[in-house]
């Protein structure tokens, strides 16, 4: 392995007090920090259970835990916090649930079970109901309570939103279910306000690693500080040039209070790039200089010059989507390369509909981000509902869920008088349904149904505390002849099969968690973590072209990369009300890539089904004139000949093989 340069050596070497690292793109942050943990506890006598290191995502997390585990000896892994900002919440929560006030079976509910809560509440518009999500959630990172928030209000409809926070606050602690904020928010308010409980953890963490760390938001900055106290045994590794994140709540003036709250702190800045080629390094830099930067940084590389990078106008985006295709069809020949070395990257999802089609027109494999999550599919849903009903008996949401999966001909009017007397009861809906079923309230078959789902819950829950959690879940299957019910309700055989195949996918993961010696709880709570934070993950080492956003792009990087839609309107996006960000977010494309980069400018897009005129990105006059192979017309002339002959050829082609078929058929 290459040497450390000087600053990342003096990176490792720094233990003493408060560290900011800043780490520009492809500046090898992830060696530093597994360096570091190295560092700590072969030369500065930390033990390995007293450091944490955190980051944002389940997949850099386990990232890391890899290459330290091939850093350190086998044993010091296994005792370190290496995880997410969540998981690590979630782990204090639960140690500290009866000072939180929470029972210890807490529920962990995904978007899915919030939305239901606020359309329970009254709000019924989709888009009401991710208005009023989007900002309960923006108070709790803010650590504002609803009693915060109603004295805040400017006008009725601040009191509103307040009012509905603190009915949405008093159902999560009435089914004893925290949100995903609340993974972080609960403990963080228990850290600051129980000195016991600070005290403790503090013992127990004494040194903290953060990872990308301009993606932080306030409450998590908050956490941070509570459990790093006075003594300020930290490192914080980000890039203020690579904050992208606002609208998630990420607040990129953490690294500026860093310097307020710890005036100690030392700042050490890595510019050597081990990604990219020069040519590349400098429109990067010549784009980002023109933002107002806390810190100056200039990414550098020794790994040459390279190509220009390419500047290709098209005519619209259409022809956009083919001439990129056609691009990387005659790149890849001529220099071999694998389908998987190239990115196509957009600001905004639908544009990779034409890209779609065009590489589907060619018979190329891709890959796109944010596919559709393990966790979103039906069938895996209704079982892990099961198992959090049993976890957890106040779990509304799973109840709902499962109540008619086998179907029970429990209807809507019978839930809703279910509804009604838990709410007049002030109880979860399991509890009504035992009242209710004992007390002949719901009769026929429906109160028939009701006592056996009943009784089932009952026994079930008897044995559950007895049993491991792969054993549970195959009672359940098996009882509920619930894969006989998933192949008689799907007509479709090879539907019906895939179906099958993920519930044997749920079953495997129960049983590897379960041979970890994980109890009903850990699997349930493991499996909503999992949902929430690697939606964005998808499978890797196939041969296929990737495509993603700009933001999913982000800690990636390709050999060639091409970014489409470079025009005002797009990037930056017409609604940006910060063109900074948008910079910073070209910044994070450009540097994606390591020996080619071509930007793609269409002089007209399709809009509601009419092309319109729109005028290039401001950002491309940002790029420095040397480095950048400006458009050619006659060369871009010749190229859609080539383009229309090659179509010509294709048609040409098939309608030949149409006709030796139809002269076999004769």
């Amino acid at each position: 392995m290459p040497k450390l340069n000087d600053r990342q050596q003096a990176a490792v070497e720094h233990v003493s007090g408060p560290l900011l690292v800043l780490a520009g793109a492809g500046s090898g942050k992830t060696r530093v920090i597994t360096e570091k943990i190295g560092y700590l506890i072969e030369h500065a006598g930390v033990e390995p259970r007293h450091i944490a290191a955190v980051t944002f995502t389940n997949k850099a997390a386990r990232e890391m835990r890899e290459r330290v585990g091939k850093r350190v000896r086998r044993d010091a892994v296994g005792q370190m916090t290496i995880s997410t900002f969540h998981r690590l919440g979630l782990d204090l929560l639960r140690e500290e649930h009866d000072a939180i006030g929470l029972r210890a079976n807490v529920s962990i509910l995904d978007a899915e079970d919030t939305s239901a809560l606020i359309r329970d509440l009254g709000v019924t518009e989709p888009d009401r109901i991710k208005i009023a999500l989007r900002w309960i959630s923006d108070q709790k990172q803010l650590l504002l309570s609803p009693a915060d928030t109603a004295a805040a209000a400017e006008s009725e409809a601040d009191a509103t939103l307040a009012r509905l926070y603190e009915q949405y606050e008093a159902h999560l602690a009435a089914y004893n279910a925290v949100d995903f904020d609340d993974l972080i928010v609960k403990p963080t308010r228990l850290l600051q306000d129980d000195e016991s409980v600070r005290n403790r953890w503090q013992r127990r963490i004494r040194y903290l690693l953060v990872d990308e760390y301009q993606d932080t938001n306030p409450v998590q900055y908050a956490m941070m500080r509570a459990l790093v106290g006075v003594r300020a045994r930290f490192t914080v590794v980000g890039d203020d040039d690579q904050s992208i994140y606002r609208f998630r709540g990420a607040r990129p003036e953490n690294l500026a209070d860093l310097k307020v709250d710890y005036p100690e702190l030392q700042v050490i800045k890595l510019e050597q790039n081990y990604r990219s080629t020069s040519r590349i390094l400098r429109s990067a830099n010549s784009v980002i200089e023109r933002n107002t930067r806390l810190y100056e940084k200039t990414l550098w590389s020794a790994l040459g010059e390279g190509t220009k990078v390419r500047v290709l106008n098209v005519p619209d985006d259409t022809v956009e989507a083919e001439r990129v295709v056609s691009r990387m069809q005659t790149h890849r020949i001529r220099s071999n390369d694998n389908w998987s070395d190239y990115a196509i990257l957009y600001r905004s999802n639908h544009q990779a509909r034409l890209i779609e089609q065009a590489l589907r027109a060619q018979g190329i494999a891709y890959k796109m981000t944010g596919g559709r999550s393990f966790f979103d599919r039906a069938e895996v849903k209704d079982l892990v509902a099961y198992l959090r009903l049993l976890a957890n008996p106040d779990d509304d949401r799973a109840f709902l869920r499962i109540i008619n999966v086998p179907r029970r001909e429990l209807g809507p009017a019978t839930l809703q008088r279910l509804g009604n007397y838990a709410q007049e009861r002030g109880c979860a809906l399991l509890q009504a349904a035992q009242e209710a079923s004992a007390l002949g309230l719901i009769s026929g078959r429906q109160g028939a149904e009701l006592a056996r789902f009943c009784n089932w819950h009952e026994r079930q829950s008897r044995t559950t505390a007895h049993m491991r959690p792969d054993h549970i879940l195959a009672e359940i299957i098996a009882e509920l002849a619930y894969r006989d019910w998933l192949a008689a309700t799907t007509p479709d055989k090879v539907r019906a099969d895939r179906k099958l195949k993920l519930v044997d996918e749920l079953m495997d993961w129960t049983r590897r968690l379960a041979e970890d010696e994980r109890s009903l709880d850990d699997v349930v709570n493991h499996f909503s973590l999992v949902d929430m934070l690697e939606k964005q993950d998808d499978g890797e080492g196939k041969d296929e072209v990737q495509l993603a956003t700009l933001h999913a792009s982000k800690g990636l990087e390709f050999p060639n990369v091409f970014i489409v839609g470079m025009v005002d309107g797009i990037l930056p996006h017409e609604n940006t009300e910060d063109v900074d960000e948008e910079r910073r977010l070209f910044y994070v494309g450009i540097t994606r890539a390591q020996a080619t980069l071509t930007l793609t400018v269409p002089q007209q897009i399709k809009r509601g089904g009419e092309l319109v005129d729109v005028p290039p990105s401001r950002f491309l006059q940002e790029l420095p004139e040397a480095d950048v192979d400006w458009p050619d017309a006659a060369a871009d002339a010749a190229e859609q000949q080539a383009q229309r002959q090659k179509q010509i050829e294709a048609l040409r082609a098939r309608f030949g093989a149409r006709s030796a078929q139809n002269a076999e058929s004769d």
